[in-house]
């Protein structure tokens, strides 16, 4: 068996013994679809009414925004379940296994891969029942939800550098914050960019939240042709830069992970 199977192989074991503590452990999932839901109600109900957006109704220019939050958040869960596992000691006795040294975070990576699923369709069940609606085809729609997982897996590598250098889920918590707020609430997530002040507006266009949240609009036919057109190319192509941020993550976060998850180990 070649090193790369081995690995692949290693790593769906770590991803069924994370699901089935999932299933153990069913307020993980709950909390993680509560906060969300949460900012729909919000946004939706109290925010929604004094937000105006030119040619359309606020709840089908927000759940796009929503989604690119959610599974920004629900990356992070990779990053908090190895600081557990180190601070438990369960990344030592997978060390005494046979196993690859890439199976534990390709298994962690693909099981909270699952965990956002979950919470995509509680979401869009929420976004439905708040007059959220999809205006594209079946397929269009299905590329719009594909393309938020895998860059929920890109980011998630990102978290899992993070976790591998803290202690504890605390420390990752409150490290993990720091980044992802300015990343979700810097963007088109819940305002249109233009509206931003001057180097806010330009770190909102170039922002990877913004264009993955831009695609979404764009795969689930949340557009209108009074909005105004971006003039940045970033959110003018925002499914190819979405594609380019994803390549960028992996190539840079999966090394960096799996270099920084030998030096967890050793420790």
């Amino acid at each position: 068996m070649s090193a790369f199977a081995q690995a692949l192989g290693d790593g769906a074991v770590v991803a069924k013994r994370n699901l089935i503590k999932i299933k153990r452990v069913p307020d993980l999932i709950v909390f993680s679809t509560l906060s969300p839901i949460m900012f729909v109600l919000l946004f939706a109900y109290v925010f929604g009414g004094s937000i105006a957006i030119p040619g359309m109704d606020y709840r089908e220019f927000l759940m796009a925004g929503i989604f690119a939050q959610t599974v920004v958040f629900g990356a992070t869960i990779t990053g908090a379940g190895l600081a557990d596992d180190i601070q438990k000691g369960v990344i030592d006795r997978f060390r005494s296994l046979p196993m690859a040294r890439s199976a534990v975070l390709i298994g962690r990576t693909t099981s909270d891969l699952a965990n956002n699923v979950i919470v995509i369709v509680v979401m869009s069940i929420t976004g439905l029942i708040v007059g959220w609606r999809i205006h594209s085809s079946p397929l269009e729609a299905l590329a719009g939800f594909a393309l938020l997982l895998l860059f929920a897996y890109a980011v998630s590598w990102g978290m899992a550098i993070v976790g591998l250098m803290v202690r504890s889920p605390e420390v990752f918590n409150n490290a993990s914050f720091i980044a992802i707020f300015p990343l979700t609430f810097i963007a088109n997530t819940f305002v249109q960019e233009s509206s931003l002040p001057g180097p806010l507006k330009t770190f909102a266009e170039w922002n990877p939240v913004s264009a993955v949240t831009a695609a979404a609009r764009q795969l689930f036919g949340n557009t209108h042709p009074e909005a105004p057109v971006a003039d940045v190319w970033s959110l003018q192509h925002p499914v190819l830069m979405t594609l380019i941020w994803v390549a960028v993550f992996l190539l840079v976060f999966v090394p960096l992970a799996i270099r920084q998850y030998r030096k967890a180990v050793a420790r």
